[in-house]
């Protein structure tokens, strides 16, 4: 790949995701700034009001979207499967091990993932990556915390934890209004579409903010075996994948990007909340994201060819 067209790919795509996230990184170091507060707002407002601004929008082939379902299952199982068996491989004590696991399955589609696509490929390829973070929220809610909780909590809890998660509501109204050609008040389109402008520029802030509380951990072997396995493996499996699942361009761009991902911040929350030795996962998490452009720029070039 010529080197001006990997530096105009980086330029034009991931450096300005880059850039707002470093000023919700500097913010969050020069000011007192309550993440938790801001992650509540974007997670329970403006992701959903994103994710169904979108899916109201913009027609999807109905059979790419379940398709688009299925290929993110497969790849956080393959993603989980191969940690586990590096892991063992690498002969990781079982902290250190679920660690790995958790933090190789679940990417950053989110805040990261969705501007990324969308600065990319377009709100076609979006609506795609919105598919995708929605499943993959579903799994780390349930599975994610399963691993988490190191059997703390029981299976019928964390299935029933997803109906917490707001972007559920938003796709099924989506689609139930979509079913139905039912026509939004043109004040509500607008509040809708207002508030989903501005949900990609706080979900930056807010990856930023949440950096901040990195804490390096004493585990260099984990945090380079899950790197390597997230931004190496993850767009391998990813391209891979996409032959057999049959994607169509717009969501092969935007399945292949979310599967290549760096780690998700939500999983420094529930490494917290079920102390999964948290400061290992958060130091993979910010590794994980600051080399992250090394990997996405050259997909991002192949998948435009």
């Amino acid at each position: 790949m010529p080197i001006n067209e990997l530096l105009t790919t980086f330029t034009n795509n991931i450096l300005p995701i880059l850039l707002i996230g470093g000023a919700g990184f500097l913010i969050g170091k020069i000011l007192t700034v309550d993440a938790r507060t801001l992650s509540r707002v974007v997670f329970y407002l403006f992701s959903p009001l994103l994710v169904f601004d979108l899916l109201v929008n913009i027609e999807l082939d109905f059979d790419q979207a379940l398709i688009t379902v299925g290929f993110a299952g497969t790849v956080v199982a393959a993603l989980g499967i191969l940690a586990f068996l590096t892991g063992k491989l690498f002969k990781l004590e079982r902290s250190l091990l679920l660690v790995v696991i958790l933090t190789t399955s679940f990417g950053n589609t989110g805040n990261y993932g969705l501007p990324l696509v969308k600065f990319a490929f377009g709100d076609n390829a979006l609506a795609y990556a919105t598919l995708y973070f929605v499943t993959t929220a579903l799994l780390n809610n349930t599975v994610g915390v399963i691993i988490a909780s190191l059997g703390h909590m029981d299976l019928k809890s964390a299935v029933l934890g997803m109906f917490r998660i707001p972007t559920v509501y938003a796709v099924l109204l989506a689609a139930i209004i979509n079913t139905l050609g039912v026509e939004l008040p043109v004040s509500l389109a607008k509040t809708i579409d207002l508030a989903a402008s501005g949900s990609i520029p706080l979900m930056l802030v807010l990856l930023g903010l949440e950096l901040t509380r990195v804490q390096w951990a004493n585990s260099l072997r984990a945090v380079g075996l899950s790197t390597f396995l997230k931004l190496i493996a993850g767009p391998l499996i990813g391209v891979l994948l996409a032959i057999p699942f049959g994607l169509e361009p717009a969501a092969r761009q935007a399945n292949i990007i979310e599967a290549s991902m760096p780690a998700a911040v939500t999983n420094t929350m529930l490494a917290s909340e079920y102390k999964l030795e948290p400061s290992l996962v958060t130091a993979i998490v910010f590794v994980s994201t600051i080399l992250s452009p090394l990997t996405l720029t050259p997909l991002l070039v192949y998948l435009g060819r």
